[in-house]
């Protein structure tokens, strides 16, 4: 999977704009990290999951792909239950 594979149609704006922003990134990595998991998920997200989520995404990608891969130990903050969701939604995609 190379790309967005989920329609927006049916989304509000946020969850647009959440689509949109996880496979545009900027490392290629990253797009399809959030990427996949936001066209699998995007639409089940709680809207206080959905916060938990754009927070994320704020994080700079290096940052991001270190905690998602266990190189690095995600900081309390964003150790949430959507971080675990991406990480567990990956599983076996880490080589490991």
């Amino acid at each position: 999977m190379t790309g967005m594979q989920r329609s927006s149609s049916d989304l509000d704006v946020r969850r647009r704009k959440a689509l949109y922003h996880s496979w545009h990134r900027g490392i290629r990595e990253m797009d399809l990290v959030l990427g996949r998991f936001a066209d699998s998920e995007i639409a089940t997200l709680t809207d206080a999951e959905l916060t938990d989520y754009e927070l994320l995404m704020e994080v700079p990608d290096r940052d991001l792909f270190r905690w998602m891969t266990g190189e690095e130990t995600v900081p309390e903050n964003y150790d949430t239950g959507v971080f675990r969701r991406i990480r567990d939604f990956h599983t076996g995609d880490w080589g490991a």
